[in-house]
């Protein structure tokens, strides 16, 4: 029998292509718990998350992709057909649209012609020990979703363990953070609680955290041997840690600065940290 094409969503107005534009809103992505992956790398690392079983130690409820919508007139990579193939085959909606309705979806400029509405895996931090997260990094409030974005994939670059939100902040979901982990967000736990449920959770589980602060008298390289379990605290792109969040730290380091500016990136400094740890 000849194959039969779905049919093409061309309307913008369309139930479907309505909820997934809403979904660039936070208030959408939390009430909803979907957020999206946009890109042929994105979709296909959010379907080997979910092919790998990722995440079955410590999600409460995994990663699951809720549907895939792609623009047959743009895509023309095999591996972003074959993803399509592959939604379809783990009984995965897939949705074929124009060019135009796709690209009042997408969220960037030049759209690859395909992405994903994932349900975000939900994970308490009582799930989380030295046995599954045995080093990470705890962000105070984080105010841009690019630097999250950016420390999930450096996070995942140097094997480390995954990431704590603490306090609120940016949305680790936003499409800006999705897109900067380049894939990593869909196999690293990610936790949003307080910072005293934080402090809690490190005592009991006996996790040594190192923070980083300006004013610090210790070079981050003398520290010869960084501990494990070992949590990385970074605080606020602006203020930095306040006393209270010190005081939880084994030990705070500083990052030297040479020239005339007075302080790093929060991803570039989280970044140097890391593989400080790792040596």
């Amino acid at each position: 029998m000849p194959r039969v094409e779905p049919p093409i969503l061309a309307s913008r107005n369309n139930p479907k292509i309505k909820a997934v534009r809403e979904l660039r809103q936070r208030k959408a992505r939390q009430e909803s718990g979907l957020f999206l992956a946009e890109g042929i790398r994105h979709v296909g690392e959010a379907l080997a998350a979910i092919e790998a079983s990722a995440g079955a130690l410590w999600a409460t409820a995994p990663l699951q992709v809720e549907a895939i919508f792609y623009a047959p007139e743009v895509l023309s990579s095999p591996f972003a057909r074959e993803l399509i193939a592959r939604g379809t085959a783990r009984s995965i909606p897939c949705h074929a649209t124009s060019e135009e309705v796709f690209g009042s979806m997408a969220d960037r400029e030049n759209p690859q012609g395909i992405l994903a509405v994932a349900r975000a895996p939900r994970t308490e931090l009582s799930r989380l020990d030295g046995s599954n997260f045995a080093w990470g990094v705890a962000l105070v409030k984080p105010q841009d979703p690019g630097n999250v974005g950016a420390i999930l994939r450096t996070i995942d670059a140097v094997g480390a363990s995954g990431l704590l939100l603490l306090g609120g902040g940016v949305d680790p979901y936003h499409p800006t953070a999705v897109r900067s982990s380049m894939g990593a967000i869909f196999w690293l736990p990610v936790v949003q609680v307080s910072f005293a449920e934080f402090a809690i959770w490190a005592r009991q589980g006996g996790y040594r955290v190192y923070g980083t602060s300006a004013h610090a008298q210790t070079h981050y390289k003398e520290i010869e041997d960084y501990e494990r379990p070992a949590v990385l605290l970074m605080g606020s792109e602006r203020q930095g840690l306040n006393p209270e969040q010190v005081d939880v730290c084994q030990a705070v380091v500083r990052l030297p600065m040479h020239g005339r500016v007075t302080s790093l990136n929060l991803a570039v400094a989280t970044g140097v940290m890391l593989y400080a740890m790792l040596e």
